[in-house]
Order: structure tokens, then sequence, then C-alpha cells
């Protein structure tokens, strides 16, 4: 999700970069993988650890918000539909493919109790990957691991589909809104979400990534509130100046995250309500914040660079490894502390391998396809 390096790329040298945006998403991308390893230890969402990680997806909906206001608002004279669309899948769709891939390479290695892999047919493999690959949501004769996934090779997927959407709309409808139109979208969109977190059957925002009813209505509102709100950001922003900025926000992410199940089964509301304040207030906070600040050390400078670089390749590549650990857990009946250095390995090792990815496959292979299809900048035209 280092979409702000890709619109560098795409416009080179003509705003300046906010690297500790890319810092944060780095952060967000880690607490996602410590959150999905503690998914093999939760009986419910009641009881999960670093219970609140699920919401690093809205965070990353609202600075894709932010960061696509800011790069593209104002280029829709040089460049049309078509040319946005094709930057933003250069941009994101490799990385769905190698997630695909190495989700499908490792499907036969992940059987247990709570998913027979053994029982799946190669040809089943081989159409829920192209479907994956496509960024297609399987239904119910191509959901091979039966726990009713969208991508179920490769289950963050489907936060990257509705992202798509989010870019689509964007192009087609949101960019033309004024602000004062933008703003009563955002307004409506979050009045939405705050009931669905709410009110609604789960008390939580943990949605999005089946195409049941209650899930795909809770991701649907996950996005537009948040990428809008993004979008808004990016046009009322004024920075004021903050020191430290990446270490505050940082914390405060981390924070927010780990932060422990509220309310409890009796009082799901209660979950609800904090849900609610993170995507509708801290959150576009941190963004402000994070955009407001600069790295005036290299230290700073390189921690977020790197985390930057890694962190939307580690989010596409690490749950495949997720669900390996899962199974390994589940088959040997092990508790946190018997399999952390199992736990520690998959969070290092997603690390290593997001970064082996970007280097020799994501930037080369969006590099060429900017180069095959994108027009030179000076020829971007309506």
């Amino acid at each position: 999700m280092s979409q702000l390096t890709a619109s560098r790329a795409a416009f080179p040298d003509t705003k300046p970069h906010y690297n500790i945006l890319d810092g944060l998403r780095g952060v967000a991308a880690i607490t996602v993988v410590c959150f999905h390893i503690f998914e093999a230890f939760a009986t419910s969402h009641l009881d999960q650890r670093i219970n609140h990680g699920y919401l690093a997806v809205d965070f990353f909906f609202i600075l894709s918000g932010f960061v696509v206001g800011y790069a593209y608002d104002d280029r829709w004279g040089k460049m049309n539909t078509k040319d946005f669309i094709k930057r933003r899948i250069i941009r994101l769709h490799p990385m769905v493919v190698m997630g695909a891939i190495i989700g499908a390479i490792m499907f036969y290695t992940q059987g247990c109790s709570v998913w027979d892999v053994s029982v799946v047919p190669v040809l089943a493999l081989f159409i829920a990957t192209f479907l994956n690959m496509l960024l297609i949501p399987a239904t119910t004769g191509t959901e091979i691991r039966g726990v009713g996934e969208m991508f179920p090779l490769n289950g963050p997927s489907w936060s990257l589909f509705f992202e798509y959407i989010g870019n689509i709309l964007y192009a087609l409808f949101i960019r033309r809104l004024p602000s004062k139109a933008l703003a009563v979208l955002v307004f409506l969109t979050g009045c939405g979400l705050a009931a669905f977190a709410i009110f609604g059957p789960l008390g939580d925002l943990c949605v999005g990534y089946s195409l049941t009813g209650t899930e795909f209505t809770g991701g649907s509102l996950r996005l537009l509130f948040s990428f809008s709100a993004g979008l808004l950001l990016s046009r009322v922003f004024r920075p004021a100046k903050i020191k430290g900025a990446f270490w505050i926000c940082s914390l405060a992410i981390v924070a927010l995250l780990a932060v422990p199940r509220i309310g409890g089964a009796e009082h799901l509301w209660m979950n609800g309500i904090y849900d609610t304040l993170c995507c509708i207030a801290f959150f576009p906070l941190l963004v402000y914040l994070g955009a407001s600040g600069k790295s005036t050390d290299k230290y700073t400078t390189r921690v977020c660079k790197f985390l930057g670089d890694i962190s939307y390749p580690l989010y596409m590549v690490h749950y495949p490894f997720i669900y390996l650990y899962f199974a390994w857990v589940k088959n040997n009946d092990l508790t946190f502390e018997e399999s952390f250095p199992g736990a520690a390995a998959v969070v290092v090792g997603s690390i290593i391998l997001a970064y082996i990815c970007l280097k020799i496959y994501d930037i080369p292979v969006r590099r060429y396809l900017a180069n095959r299809f994108l027009k030179p900048r000076n020829s971007i035209n309506n």
C-alpha cells in the first residue's frame, strides 16, 4: 500500500513525499501479521489478542483515499479515467498475483481439522488460483477452503477487492464531487458505519472477507467511509508543525489496534463505539499528524522508507503462512508459548519474503508494465 511511491513514479518530482505515512503503513502491516497469528488461539472476536488489529484495514483505506486525492485530484487535465485505472492496476495487481501463487503453492501443506485440503482436487485449486489472480471472489462452488472467504488462497485479497471498487468509484464519481458534497458523503457513510458497528450483529467492524450480506455490507461501509474521508482530508489538509510524528503515531497505531475487546458478549455496542471512534476520529487524526510531520534524522527516514517499501508486499504475502501456522498449532494442540518460535518465524520470514518479492518481482514488473502501457508524462491527455 505504498501508493505514495507509485505516484512519485507516475509524476516524478512534482510534489513532496509523505514518507512518514509510508512508515505508518508499514507499522500497521506488521501489526496485522501479529493479529493474524493470534487467530490460531481465538474462539471468537471476543477473545482475540491484539483484538482490534482488523481496524488496520480501515487505516489503510483512509491512507489510500488521502494518497489518491493528493496524487491525482489535480491531474485530470493530463490524465483520463483509463489512464488512472491502468496506473492503479499496475501499482496493485502484481502483488495480488504473487499472493495467489504463494497461496496455491502452499495450499496442500495447510490441512487441519478446520479445513481438509486433501479432498480438494487439483483442478479446483487451479480454478481458485486463476480467480484469485484476477481478483474475482470465490462462490460456493469455488471456495475450496470451506470457511466462506472471498479468496481462500490468500484471505487479505478481500481488502484489495474493495480497494479496486474505491478506485473505480473515485475515477467515475467521487472525484467529481465538490468538497462540500464530499463532506456530506463522508457524513452519511460515517453514520452508516457507526450504525453497523454499534447496532449490528457483531459489535465490531471485523467484516468484509466474505460475500454474505452482513460481511459485504460491512466491508462496503468500511471502504466508502474511510476512502472518502481520506480523500476529503487530502483536500482540506493544512500541515502543522509536529515533532516526532512517526514515533508518536506508530505507538498510537499499535496501542489502538492492541486494545482488548470492550464490553464482552453482553454489551456489543460498547466495542462498536470504540471501532467507530477509531475510524471516524483517531485514524484521520493520525493521518493528519503523519502528513504534517517530517523525518529530520537519517535513521527515522531509513526506517520509514523500509517500512513503506515492504508494507504492501508484506500484507499480500504473509497470510498463506498464517494458514500453515494455524494448521500446525491445531494439529499439534499447541499453546502460543509452545508455538512462539514458529510465530516469530512467520513474522520475520514474511518480512524477508516481502522484501525479496519487492526487489526481484514487484518493482521490475511494475517498471515493465509502466513502460509498456503508460504514456510518457508529457503526452498524458484526456
